[in-house]
């Protein structure tokens, strides 16, 4: 692969409460990104632990025995198949500290080079887990990328910290599944994440469980905002895509984003002149 280019693989499953099973998925769509010539593949939140308050009324009595093993089996595929792999799951602290929602950040060795916490954990959330208090940043054949998960997309700030670092792709992991009916996600998180990707003129891999009811698939954006590519609601299914810095996309903020993120907050040259600061007038 050219320098500047990455082929990510996203993958969707109904993610739940069996980590044998969530294993299994998660075993077959990286053998499935490998034969498409992916570099990296990407799973939603919590895909192999399956997420607490949803998939496990509580954590008090999870196998962490079990999610250890499966993770350690994950990582030796990743090596077998010289495969960058994004998992979600849940990290273990122990007594008296909540787990983490995480991302494991698995090179092709197999080793698990950096873990992302998710730090922006919702109001529910906080009854089974700790929020993360970092960023993780990794480079791969030219291309900058970052780490989220779910909920911090509703965090500008996030976002406009990673521009300043020169991220150029988001791989954010979702877990919005097994709703009791439509929401109000399936208007709006696909459309946030498409203005994150075009004020900010990032790549995005957005990765979601399939599990009905599903708010939406996962998406592929480019950075002008447009969503390049999705998989189908409530199935399973694999995507692979390719970022590619050399292809250039309309960016309307362009000219003067660096201005507005030093806090100039209009663009050119303002007026000092007494008809513009008399604002009653005609």
């Amino acid at each position: 692969m050219a320098v500047g280019k990455i082929r990510i693989a996203a993958c969707q499953f109904a993610v739940g409460g069996s980590i044998r099973r969530n294993a299994g998925n998660v075993r077959e769509f990286m053998r499935q990104a490998r034969r498409g010539g992916a570099d990296i593949v990407h799973f939603s939140e919590c895909a192999l632990s399956g997420y607490a308050g949803v998939d496990h009324s509580s954590l008090e009595s999870f196998d962490w025995d079990m999610l250890r093993s499966e993770t350690r089996e994950i990582m030796a595929l990743s090596a077998r198949l010289s495969l960058w792999t994004v998992l979600g799951s849940t990290h273990f602290l122990g007594h008296p500290c909540k787990p983490h929602n995480s991302l494991y950040l698995i090179n092709p060795q197999g080793v698990v080079v950096d873990r992302y916490d998710k730090r922006f954990c919702m109001e529910r959330d906080l009854d089974h887990y700790a929020p993360g208090d970092h960023f993780v940043f990794f480079e791969l054949n030219g291309v900058k990328c970052a780490l989220l998960i779910c909920y911090d997309l509703r965090f500008p700030e996030l976002y406009r910290e990673l521009k300043r670092k020169k991220v150029d792709c988001i791989i954010q992991s979702f877990y919005n599944a097994r709703q009791e009916q439509r929401s109000i996600h399936t208007d709006i998180i696909r459309q946030t994440m498409q203005c994150r990707a075009a004020t900010n003129y990032f790549w995005i891999s957005m990765a979601n469980s399939s599990a009905y009811y599903s708010a939406y698939p996962s998406c592929f954006i480019q950075p002008d905002g447009k969503i390049a590519d999705e998989l189908k609601f409530h199935r399973p299914g694999i995507m692979i895509n390719t970022v590619d810095l050399k292809k250039r996309f309309y960016d309307a903020s362009g000219p003067f984003r660096r201005s507005a993120m030093t806090g100039k907050l209009n663009s050119g040259r303002t007026i000092n002149y007494p008809r513009s600061k008399k604002r009653t007038i005609l």
